[in-house]
């Protein structure tokens, strides 16, 4: 096995460079920056549902350019070696990442090692599907370990513990309920919340009110009694979230009782006058550990809601906020690497509220043992190339030997050599105050 993986043409998340192949893990926008309908440099690989939303997202796109990679299912993709001209198999498993519909993380196995890429991803021990892709990623890395995982680290700082979504989704559920003559306005973005809007919907029995364009992803995605545009057939209504403020609430409660709800693992975070620091002034409640549990002043089916642990912050007279995160936190991150056991650990995110390199806090997690390095944001970032070492010795994952799933097909597609491009995501993606995010869809998730 070489040492090193040669420096190849894959870029996954990005879109900018000249490539032969391209992986897109979801249709955040933050994952699309330079992707239009216009784009047409190579061969894009997603999941399906990506595939059935891309004409939505970029309407007049040339989907001959797509190639679909089923889930769970490997698929073999013939490089080409531009150092010796002598072709490199190398298989690919896409992974349901449990992010948002379509957000799917992708294994790459060769003769360069094995290499993970989660794009973004929750990492959920007691959700069944969690427990699915936890067997599908077994089922694809047969037996080895991972020497390189590029990490979805947002909320990589120990100050992060959230509630399983299923959880706070009951909490939404009790808020909404507690308040049977108001309005409800529910921040959220472009796409995700999907599940959170469909337990709402069934447990009040009510249908749901969002914006058109996204009613039609709506039914791309399966949901067609649910939703609605007609504003007479709901009180509770799905709005996007560079349109929830302070603002909009207040003027709404001039016309009729409506109270705003933000669920986001980051959520209105404001900056103490004089103190640059955002961790200084996040609510605490979003640490689940404390168990800390906030008044909301109300009843529900005859109960009081703060007789039993509750994170449903309020913000503001008219505004609550409830940790219901898209993105692993800080202990699921560690499962996850605790499971995973790789070699060499990367984040793939960078911003004010996560400036730690995952090395730092789980490097003695890592097989080859790394000690903590400096700040994330002082740490190389960008690519996979020459200058990575890959582990020669790599220890199996529980079994020697692996036997393919009956039925498992497989796909030979001719691309390039490989090259993991990793995205650069801004410094301020996740700082941005309150609900208000600029229009592009950035993910506050």
């Amino acid at each position: 096995m070489p040492e090193t993986m040669e420096r190849g043409i894959v870029n996954v998340d990005r879109w900018s460079e000249q490539s032969q192949a391209y992986f897109l893990t979801h249709l955040h926008a933050d994952h699309t920056k330079g992707l239009s309908s216009k784009w047409n440099k190579g061969p894009l690989f997603c999941s399906p549902v990506t595939a059935k939303l891309f004409p939505l997202k970029f309407p007049g796109f040339d989907l001959a350019l797509l190639t679909v990679l089923e889930i769970g299912i490997p698929h073999s993709l013939s490089f080409v070696s531009p150092s010796t001209g002598l072709e490199i198999l190398v298989h690919v498993t896409a992974i349901d990442a449990h992010h948002c519909p379509g957000a799917v993380m992708f294994l790459f196995r060769g003769d360069f090692g094995c290499i993970l890429y989660t794009g973004d991803f929750r990492w959920e021990a007691t959700s069944e599907r969690a427990n699915l892709g936890k067997n599908m990623l077994l089922n694809a890395l047969r037996g080895d370990k991972v020497d390189f995982l590029y990490l979805d680290n947002t909320y990589c700082n120990p100050l992060y513990s959230f509630p399983p979504r299923e959880f706070v989704a009951q909490q939404v559920i009790d808020v909404i309920a507690s308040h049977p003559e108001h309005d409800i306005i529910i921040g959220i973005n472009t796409l995700g919340k999907e599940e959170l809007l469909v337990q709402i919907s069934r447990a009040l029995k009510i249908k749901i009110w969002v914006w058109p364009e996204r009613l039609q992803t709506m039914h791309l995605l399966g949901f067609h009694d649910i939703f609605t545009t007609d504003t007479s057939l709901s009180r509770v209504r799905a709005v996007p979230c560079y349109s929830f403020s302070i603002d909009t609430l207040e003027g709404l409660n001039t016309i009729r009782p409506t109270i705003g709800i933000m669920p986001s693992g980051l959520p209105w975070v404001r900056p103490i006058e004089g103190n640059k620091d955002p961790l200084a002034s996040l609510p605490s409640c979003y640490d689940t550990r404390n168990k800390v549990s906030a008044d909301v002043e109300a009843h529900a089916n005859g109960s009081q809601l703060n007789e039993k642990p509750c994170y449903a912050l309020r913000f503001h007279r008219y505004i609550y906020t409830l940790p219901y995160s898209d993105h692993s936190c800080y202990h699921e991150i560690q499962e996850f690497i605790q499971f995973v056991q790789p070699s060499n650990i990367r984040g793939t995110v960078s911003s004010l509220v996560c400036q730690t390199d995952p090395i730092y806090h789980f490097g003695h997690l890592c097989v080859t043992n790394q000690p903590h390095e400096r700040s994330f944001k002082k740490s190389r970032r960008g690519e996979v190339d020459g200058s990575v070492e890959i582990t020669d010795n790599k220890p199996k994952l529980g079994f020697e030997k692996y036997s393919e799933p009956r039925g498992t097909r497989k796909k030979t597609v001719k691309c390039g050599l490989l090259h993991l491009h990793l995205r650069r995501v801004s410094a301020l993606r996740r700082t941005r105050r309150g609900a208000k995010v600029a229009e592009d869809g950035i993910s506050t998730d």
